[in-house]
C-alpha cells in the first residue's frame, strides 16, 4: 500500500468538495438571478436584498473565490478571443488577486528557515510589516549589513501542493469534458492547462525568475535607459527571492514625475523603444509590463521589476512580426493575412480571398487616420479576432505578446496622447526582413539545404535496402486511421454494422431452417425463419431503392 499515494488522493478529494461548495453556492445564486418567483418568495422572507448578477460577473466572483491558480488561469483566457467570447473576457480582465496577508510572524519564520539563520544575523534592519501581499508570495523591506536595501519576496506555505492539486483536477475535468463533447478537442483545452501548468510551476520556483532578470540584464547591459535589478543569489532560493530595491516612480503618476523634473514624453518615448527592442530584437521580452511593474528613476530611465514570466519568440513568430509590421505600414491586406497564415504554420489556406477581403474592410475602417496615429496593437488584435473566426490555431505566445503590446500602448499614450507604435516598430521590421534575407543567412540556409539533400544521398539506399528486408520477412505493416468525423469513417462505420447485420441474419435463417427440417412441428423454428425473412426481404428492397439514388 502506497502511503504517499493515499495521501494525495485524500488532499485531492478535500480540495474537491472546498471546489464544489463554492460551484454550488455560486450556481444556486446564478439561479436565483434566473427564476424571479423563486426570487420574489426568499426576498419576502428575508429584510436584505441580494443585488442581481450578470453570469460574466457571476464567473469573475467564482473564480475569485475559487484561489490563486484559477484566477491566473482566468487571466490568461481573457486575453485568448480564441477560446472565450468578448463579453466574457472584459469581465475576465477584472480578476485580481484579493490574497489575505499571511500573518507576519509566520512569514518571518518561513524567510529564516529558507535562509537557515535568524533575519538579525542576515540583515542590518527589518521592517516586519509586509510591503505587499499576493496570491503567491509576500514582500518585506530590509537593509543587508553591507547597507543595499533589498526587497525580499517570500512564498506563501503550502502554495505548490494547493496548485499542483488544482492542476491536477483543472486537467481531469477537461480530459472528462472531452471525452463527453468530443467538438471541444477542436479548442485543445487539455493542451492550453497543460502549457499553463507548465509556466505557473516555473513561477512557483523563484530561480526561474533569477534567470531572467539575468538575462534581461545581459541584454540591457548597455542601455543607459534601461535599469533591471540586481539579485542577491547567496541569499536566494527555490522560495526566497532577495534583490535590490528600487527607488522612483510609477509611471502612471504623472504629477509625481513632472515634479521629479522628468519628462513624460521622454519615458513614453524609451519605455516604448525598449520593450518594442525586447520583443523585436531580442524575441524576449515582459509579459506584463503594466505601470505595477515599472518604475522611473532619476534621468527617465526606467526600471522594470516581476520577471516571474517572460515572452519567448520563435524565429517564425518574429519573421510573422516584421511581414505583418511591414503589411500595417503599407495598409496591405494580402501581405498582413500572408503573414497570419504563415503564423498558423499553414502551407495553403482555401479561404484566403475571404480573410484578405476581411482585412481589407478592417484597414479601410481606419483609412481617414494617418499612419503615425493608429493604434498598432488594436489593430493586430482585430487581426487575430479574424483569424479565430477561422478556426485557425494561434501559437500562445502571440496572445502574450498582443497583451504586452496593448499594455503597452495603453501605458505610453496616457504619458504622451499622440505616441503611436507603428513608428517605432518600422524600423525594427526592417532590420529583421534585412537579417531574414541577408547574404549571410541565404548562404547559411542554402550549406543547410545541400547538407540535408547528401545526408538523403547517403542514407536512401540503405533505408530501400532495409524496406526489402523487412518486406521478405512480412514484417511490414500498415495503419489507417480517420478522423470520427470524416466521412471515411462513416462509411466504415455503417459498412460494419451492415456486415455484421447479414452475419446475424445468415445464423438465424440457417439454424431456423435446419431446425424445421428436423424438428417440422417446431413453433420456434417457424417464428424465427419468418422473421429472418421478412427482414432479410427488408433490406435488399432498401438496398436497391437506396442504390438507384
Amino acid at each position: 500500500m502506497n502511503i504517499t499515494r493515499i495521501y494525495a488522493g485524500y488532499l485531492q478529494l478535500l480540495r474537491a468538495r472546498e471546489i464544489s461548495g463554492i460551484l454550488l453556492k455560486h450556481l444556486w445564486q446564478e439561479y436565483l438571478d434566473r427564476s424571479p418567483r423563486l426570487r420574489r418568495l426568499l426576498k419576502s422572507k428575508k429584510k436584505r436584498q441580494i443585488p442581481i448578477k450578470n453570469t460574466p460577473t457571476r464567473l469573475r466572483e467564482t473564480i475569485e473565490d475559487l484561489g490563486p491558480t484559477y484566477i491566473k488561469f482566468g487571466q490568461i483566457l481573457a486575453d485568448r478571443p480564441d477560446l472565450v467570447t468578448e463579453r466574457f473576457r472584459n469581465e475576465l480582465k477584472k480578476l485580481q488577486s484579493k490574497a489575505i496577508p499571511l500573518d507576519d510572524e509566520n512569514a518571518i519564520q518561513l524567510i529564516e528557515k529558507e535562509l537557515g539563520r535568524p533575519v538579525e544575523e542576515v540583515f542590518k534592519a527589518f521592517d516586519k510589516q509586509a510591503v505587499a501581499s499576493a496570491s503567491i508570495g509576500q514582500t518585506y523591506r530590509a537593509i543587508l549589513q553591507t547597507g543595499e536595501e533589498v526587497i525580499i519576496k517570500i512564498q506563501r506555505p503550502h502554495i505548490e501542493n494547493k496548485i499542483k492539486l488544482d492542476l491536477y483536477l483543472l486537467s481531469h475535468l477537461a480530459k472528462r469534458a472531452i471525452r463527453n463533447y468530443p467538438e471541444l478537442a477542436v479548442i485543445d483545452v487539455v493542451g492550453l492547462i497543460d502549457e499553463f501548468g507548465v509556466n505557473i510551476l516555473k513561477e512557483l520556483n523563484y530561480f526561474n525568475e533569477v534567470n531572467n532578470i539575468n538575462r534581461f540584464q545581459d541584454l540591457f547591459k548597455d542601455d543607459p535607459r534601461v535599469h533591471i535589478p540586481k539579485v542577491y543569489t547567496e541569499f536566494t532560493t527555490r522560495r526566497l527571492i532577495v534583490m535590490e530595491f528600487i527607488h522612483g516612480i510609477a509611471p502612471d503618476k504623472i504629477d509625481h514625475l513632472k515634479e521629479a523634473g522628468l519628462d513624460p514624453s521622454i519615458i513614453a518615448k524609451n519605455g516604448a523603444d525598449i520593450i518594442l527592442k525586447m520583443i523585436l530584437r531580442h524575441g524576449f521580452f515582459h509579459a506584463d509590463p503594466h505601470p505595477g511593474n515599472l518604475f522611473v528613476m532619476p534621468g527617465n530611465v526606467i526600471a522594470f521589476i516581476d520577471f516571474g514570466m517572460a515572452g519567448v519568440l520563435r524565429p517564425r513568430h518574429m519573421t510573422f512580426l516584421a511581414d505583418f509590421s511591414l503589411g500595417f505600414s503599407q495598409r496591405n491586406s494580402k501581405s498582413i493575412a500572408r503573414s497570419l497564415v504563415k503564423l498558423c504554420d499553414i502551407k495553403f489556406f482555401d479561404q484566403m480571398e475571404e480573410m484578405e477581403f476581411e482585412i481589407d474592410d478592417l484597414l479601410k475602417g481606419y483609412s481617414s487616420i494617418p499612419f503615425d496615429k493608429l493604434d498598432f496593437s488594436q489593430i493586430m488584435q482585430e487581426c487575430i479576432n479574424i483569424i479565430v473566426r477561422y478556426e485557425l490555431k494561434i501559437p500562445s505566445n502571440i496572445f502574450l505578446l498582443v497583451k504586452a503590446l496593448a499594455t503597452l500602448q495603453k501605458f505610453a499614450t496616457q504619458l504622451q496622447p499622440d505616441l503611436s507604435l507603428g513608428p517605432i516598430i518600422i524600423p525594427y521590421a526592417k532590420n529583421l526582413v534585412l537579417q531574414k534575407y541577408s547574404p549571410k543567412k541565404f548562404a547559411s540556409d542554402i550549406y543547410d539545404t545541400l547538407g540535408e539533400y547528401v545526408s538523403l544521398i547517403k542514407e536512401f539506399p540503405r533505408d530501400v535496402r532495409e524496406i526489402l528486408y523487412h518486406l521478405k520477412q512480412g514484417k511490414i505493416t500498415h495503419e489507417i486511421t480517420t478522423p470520427k468525423g470524416d466521412s471515411i469513417y462513416k462509411t466504415l462505420k455503417r459498412f460494419t454494422s451492415r456486415i455484421s447485420l447479414v452475419i446475424l441474419l445468415s445464423g438465424v435463417l440457417i439454424s431456423s431452417a435446419t431446425l424445421m427440417i428436423y424438428r417440422p412441428d417446431s413453433f420456434f423454428g417457424t417464428v424465427s425463419f419468418t422473421l429472418a425473412s421478412i427482414i432479410t426481404l427488408y433490406l435488399i428492397i432498401k438496398l436497391l431503392f437506396s442504390s438507384k439514388r
